[in-house]
């Protein structure tokens, strides 16, 4: 099967792969030719990238980095949670005593068991669900590249359920803003973007009170928007006095963000995503964490179809572990002319490139 941009579709291709809601329900079966109509519609409904079938590639394995299942689950709880602690109201507390916080850390053990205990690199997360508000999906797929991170940081696995559980709870500062500002769909006023801007202090103090969680899960709803040279907020703290789990957030946050569609434009490709977090290495993003990133990471997610530096045009067959930008691709195109599909692993070619995107 190949990865293709929604936006790339063509009338009278045939779905791969079925496209879910976030509580697992079909929306449009596999198998299933596009019309014009469904592509507006997918557009409309904010997914990014589909599955088609190609002959060229119907042996390629699409690799998730968590099951659909654990997925689906996860969105399905996050929505849950946050919808309580909204209803509940910022000053009350009870929430301390019900089991939200004990299902949700349940599920970051789960994640992290499934990561740890998969050989393959983290493939993009934000692919064929779609969930009826961003901020939910963003939660988990936040989450899984935060423990992404720290696995192949090899921090303790205190320390990486701590951040899961952090990573889940980072923007639930956001439920107690205003709907019209959160879920508007142009430009933010200035007064409107400060409004914004409370959030990571709101998650905070919401967080820190609870006798549940540990300070630093607090800390990752406050710290995920800081950046090293002070530029962030709320308190436009420096890198010294940032925590790692801050650090860490605001690379897995700002990869989401600049990969998923969003109302105000359109989702970036991984490696645009991650020539983002480049471009601010060592400056707003810990160079280190950045690069670490990058080899936990599939630049060229398996089924995307890529431009090599020779003028030949290939789908990424599987990844090549530690090797982020080298996978085995499949050549189908010589000089804009169809050839007999041969295979090719990049890691044994270094003569050959791959130069950009071409779905």
């Amino acid at each position: 099967m190949k990865l293709v941009t929604t936006r790339g579709l063509a009338v009278g291709q045939e779905l791969a792969k079925p496209i879910l809601n976030d509580r697992g329900q079909v929306l449009v079966q596999k198998n299933v030719r596009v019309s014009q109509q469904i592509i507006d519609r997918l557009l409309e409904l904010g997914v990014t990238y589909v599955y088609v079938k190609d002959q060229m590639s119907e042996d390629i394995v699409i690799h998730s980095p968590i099951s659909e299942e654990l997925k689906i689950e996860s969105i399905r709880t996050v929505k849950s949670v946050f919808h309580s602690y909204k209803n509940k109201g910022f000053k009350d507390q009870s929430f301390l005593y019900d089991k939200t916080t004990e299902k949700m850390a349940s599920l970051v053990d789960t994640i992290i068991s499934q990561i740890q205990n998969d050989e393959e690199v983290i493939s993009l997360m934000s692919d064929i669900f779609i969930s009826d508000d961003y901020l939910f999906n963003h939660s988990v797929n936040v989450t899984t590249y935060a423990i992404a991170i720290a696995t192949e940081m090899k921090l303790p696995y205190k320390q990486v359920r701590e951040l899961g559980l952090g990573a889940m709870l980072h923007d639930i500062g956001k439920v107690f803003l205003p709907e019209e500002v959160l879920k508007k769909q142009g430009r933010l006023t200035d007064v409107e973007f400060e409004i914004i801007k409370t959030h990571p202090e709101l998650g905070f103090e919401f967080l820190r009170s609870s006798s549940d969680l540990s300070v630093l899960v607090a800390h990752c709803a406050y710290q995920h928007h800081e950046r090293l040279d002070g530029s962030g907020y709320p308190r436009g703290i420096k890198g010294k006095d940032m925590h790692k789990f801050g650090k860490i957030l605001g690379v897995a946050d700002v990869f989401d963000a600049t990969t998923s569609d969003r109302v105000y434009r359109d989702a970036m490709l991984p490696q645009e995503g991650l020539e983002i977090l480049y471009a601010g290495s060592g400056t707003l993003f810990d160079t280190n964490i950045v690069r670490t990133f990058r080899e936990s990471i599939a630049v060229y997610p398996n089924g995307v179809t890529v431009e090599l530096n020779d003028h030949r045009r290939a789908i990424v067959v599987r990844q090549n572990k530690k090797l982020y930008n080298r996978p085995v691709v499949r050549v189908i195109n010589e000089n804009n002319q169809v050839v007999t599909p041969y295979d090719l692993d990049l890691s044994k070619h270094l003569n050959v490139t791959i130069i950009g995107y071409s779905i």
